[in-house]
């Protein structure tokens, strides 16, 4: 270990790393119920299946949202065999350590989706990993990702850049702003400046395209929507919206709001949502009828 640093300097006070690092269980944090340095499945738990083709397995965080507002779009597009299942796997209750699960989803996070009646027919193909979701619904049904090779090279390049930097929002500004058990400076300003840097990448691109291909919606406005849209509407980690000065993206801002008017992704962010007033909350999506009947301030169930 380098000695470039005093010790003495470090959070805590004279911590040195150890030469080989072990596991704590008793690691603070927001999610330290959950948190392990293994993977594979730690309870048998079979997957609940629908009547619909595609099978959504998801909680409503921002990777949710991705997807959940891509199939309302397609469905709001008239492409009708993208009536889907979603139900709710509940994170911090440990559903996505449940076999089945793991079984679609060896790295076990949401959203994960089996599609039980793809293209050219045979087994049904398992998809996990919200990028890879967000693909395999536009060339299935041939929806929100441009035709023209640079249209499309381009809403790549954005669908990569969001799959890429998020984790810089949600693990490193969100976790240590938001959910670690102490206030490093450090850290948080690390994370701060990166995140800043990226919404100014994106003020800058949103300044001379509507959307994020150009002039036509696609699956990189989907994907970089629900993180980055929602930190602009000041909707993430307490108050971080304010701490980041997130209304000097003007262009940002206008494409934001231009995304949440939809009334697809209004419907797409209720699916699977445990948090907020019960009536923007669809724990479990089976039929469009849904939104209307089974929203949780209708049907009450305890989360």
């Amino acid at each position: 270990m380098s000695d470039k640093f005093d010790p003495a300097n470090n959070f805590p006070a004279g911590y040195v790393p150890p030469q080989v690092w072990t596991w704590d269980a008793q690691n603070g944090g927001a999610f330290a119920s959950t948190n392990r340095p293994t993977a594979g499945a730690q309870s048998e738990k079979e997957l609940p299946v629908g009547k619909h083709p595609l099978q959504l397995y998801s909680q409503g965080t921002p990777n949710g949202v991705k997807v959940t507002v891509m199939l309302e779009e397609l469905l709001a597009a008239g492409h009708s065999e993208a009536e889907y299942d979603a139900w709710l796997i509940s994170i911090g209750k440990g559903d996505q350590f449940g076999s089945g699960f793991v079984s679609v989803n060896p790295n076990s996070k949401i959203p994960a989706m089996m599609d039980h009646a793809p293209k050219g027919g045979g087994d049904p193909v398992r998809l996990f990993e919200s990028g890879s979701i967000l693909l395999y619904l536009a060339e299935k049904f041939g929806a929100f990702l441009p035709t023209d090779v640079r249209g499309r090279a381009e809403a790549m390049n954005w669908l990569f850049w969001q799959m890429g930097s998020a984790p810089y929002l949600g693990g490193g500004l969100g976790h240590f702003y938001a959910y670690a058990p102490v206030k490093i400076k450090y850290a948080i300003d690390r994370y701060a400046m990166e995140v800043k840097r990226q919404m100014d990448v994106l003020n800058r691109h949103l300044a001379d395209n509507e959307y994020m291909a150009g002039a036509e919606y696609s699956i990189a406005d989907i994907a970089i929507w629900p993180w980055y849209g929602r930190l602009a509407a000041k909707q993430a980690y307490d108050d971080a919206g304010d701490f980041l000065s997130v209304d000097e993206y003007q262009h940002v801002q206008r494409w934001t709001k231009q995304i949440a008017d939809r009334p697809a992704a209004k419907r797409g962010t209720m699916v699977n949502r445990t948090a907020g007033k019960p009536e923007s909350q669809l724990w479990e999506r089976h039929d469009a009828s849904d939104f209307e009947m089974k929203t949780q301030d209708k049907i009450g169930d305890a989360a």
